[in-house]
């Protein structure tokens, strides 16, 4: 895809959270938004998969470690070819493949399920491992959320990826700046993010505008060129991004718009559709 095909794509996987996460009345749709672009890019551009075998052993493996934006997940997944996309007007409803977090026994092409924060680069960094003790040449990424890393699991996988020095595992940090409780420096600081993963023997790459996909583009092939050392990618991003009402407000991390707000967030994302 060109990059103006990317852009339109974000744009529907954008849709397609709102949409979920309005037919289900719950959900995460802030740190969905945010990430919708790096979605885009893994799953449309850099990650080896295919929807018509999504087991197939060969396969690039991703863990989306901030499980409750799996509305972004399955977004992208649709667009994709994994599931039409209707379906995602029936997350996180009773008998739903799309449940509220990712479930690897329910939806074909879910590598690990995940939910609770920071367990989901772990099960990253074992996947790594086993591609290596296999000799495989598959590549592991795992997208984390900046109040996520707060958690302290996330830095024991961390000291685990850089001793065994896993170059093929890609950790990408969604740095939207805030959490269900507000800002991330305000309620637990994890600054500075790039020098601590550069402290767990990391090659790090800070990508300014995470929404700019030849930015996007240019951060996955220098982490690909990455030998002896783990990657970790931080992306800033804004949380809520192309929904009016929702772009830089905390209170969008985990709520659903009621009619009229998907009405109004839905043309806001419209008018973006028409100018691509």
């Amino acid at each position: 895809m060109n990059v103006q095909e990317l852009k339109k794509t974000a744009n529907q996987v954008r849709k397609n959270i709102v949409t979920a996460v309005y037919y289900a009345k719950a959900g995460h749709p802030g740190g969905s938004l945010s990430a919708a672009e790096i979605f885009t890019y893994l799953y449309m551009e850099e990650m080896n998969i295919d929807p018509a075998k999504p087991s197939d052993p060969d396969r690039d493996r991703f863990v989306l470690s901030k499980g409750h934006t799996c509305p972004g997940l399955y977004g992208v997944m649709a667009e994709r070819g994994f599931f039409d996309r209707e379906e995602c007007k029936t997350f996180r409803h009773l008998g739903s493949r799309l449940q509220g977090h990712p479930s690897m026994n329910l939806l074909p092409g879910i590598d690990m399920s995940t939910g609770s924060l920071g367990q989901g680069i772990s099960c990253a960094v074992g996947m790594a491992l086993a591609a290596k003790v296999q000799k495989k040449d598959y590549r592991v990424y795992t997208l984390l959320g900046d109040g996520e890393i707060e958690e302290g699991q996330v830095w024991e996988a961390a000291m685990f990826a850089g001793a065994k020095k896993l170059d093929n595992l890609c950790v990408i940090v969604d740095n939207n700046g805030l959490q269900i409780d507000g800002k991330i420096e305000e309620v637990n600081n994890p600054y500075p993010i790039d020098k601590k993963f550069e402290a767990f023997n990391f090659h790090v790459i800070c990508v300014e505008d995470g929404h700019d996909f030849e930015q996007l583009a240019a951060a996955f092939a220098e982490a690909r060129s990455v030998k002896g050392l783990p990657t970790a990618i931080i992306c800033k991003t804004l949380k809520g991004k192309d929904v009016s009402f929702m772009e830089g407000v905390a209170d969008w991390h985990g709520k659903a718009p009621n009619a009229q707000q998907y009405e109004i967030a839905m043309a806001d994302l419209e008018r973006i559709g028409e100018t691509l």
